[in-house]
Parts: structure tokens; C-alpha cells; sequence
């Protein structure tokens, strides 16, 4: 249920938290590569190569933490678009049989009538009661969705 002001129900999920260290991370892990290859230059103990190299390695992690970043969950008319740090899938609603958030869990599942489970890594438990807020709005919004009911267990 979306209280006034909030979120509307088909808005995309994204973490907080999960969002906004990466990105400070990543400038920083730049930043410092680059201060520390520039300091490689006054030494004379390091070659281009070296240089390069650490930087390369700044620009990798870099990289790695603005995909962290950028996780999200998208709904549309025909599913829910699913990107985590490594993969993306995109899944029909009648596919989805419950969204769940056990406590403890450190983001939000779906289980698949594949049987397969899904995680949602945007929906994440650090958010606190803004997570369970959108774990809330995730389950409504398949239930809206789903053409049948989900079958019994």
C-alpha cells in the first residue's frame, strides 16, 4: 500500500543505500588509483606500465560498483524487468507465485512457477522500513498483475 506522497505503484524499485555507497566508492577507488599512479611517476620504482595498469585496476572496480549501483526493478504491463549486479531477467507476472522477505534476508525473492527463485537485490533489508514498505509494493503490484491466482501450496 503506498501512503501519500510516496512512490506510485508502478514506479521501478531501487535501493537506497545500495545506490549511494557504490557511487562514493567508485569515485574514490578512481581518485586514489589515479593520486597513487601519479605518486608511482616521482618515485622512479614504477614504469608506464605499472601506471596503466593501477589505473586500469581504479577504473575495474570502478566499474564494477556503478553496476552495483545501477540494480534495479522495472515493472511494465507484461512483467517485471529484474537487473542485478551480474544478470538481468525479465519476468512475466503470471511466472511469479510470491514475493518473499524474510527476515534476515538481505533482499527480496521471487519464487517462479520454474521453481526457480529470483532475487531482487533493488528491494534490500539495509533500507529498513523503506525495504519492507517496497516489499509490500512488489507483492501488491504481482498480485494486481497476475492474470490467474497463484495455486495453492
Amino acid at each position: 500500500m503506498t501512503q501519500p506522497g510516496g512512490p506510485l505503484p508502478d514506479a521501478p524499485f531501487r535501493p537506497v543505500r545500495g545506490r549511494i555507497v557504490p557511487l562514493v566508492m567508485a569515485v574514490i577507488a578512481v581518485v586514489l588509483t589515479v593520486s597513487v599512479s601519479m605518486g608511482m611517476v616521482v618515485s622512479g620504482l614504477w614504469g608506464p606500465a605499472d601506471q596503466l595498469l593501477l589505473v586500469a585496476l581504479g577504473l575495474g572496480i570502478a566499474a564494477f560498483l556503478w553496476r552495483y549501483a545501477s540494480i534495479r526493478a522495472v515493472p511494465g504491463p507484461d512483467g517485471l524487468r529484474v537487473r542485478n549486479v551480474l544478470l538481468s531477467r525479465t519476468v512475466t507476472w503470471d511466472e511469479i507465485l510470491a514475493v518473499r522477505f524474510p527476515e534476515g534476508d538481505p533482499w527480496v525473492t521471487l519464487e517462479l512457477d520454474d521453481t526457480d527463485v529470483l532475487a531482487v537485490m533493488a528491494i534490500q533489508r539495509v533500507d529498513g522500513e523503506r525495504g519492507r514498505e517496497e516489499a509490500l509494493r512488489l507483492a501488491e503490484l504481482v498480485s494486481r498483475r497476475r492474470s490467474t491466482p497463484p495455486p495453492a501450496p
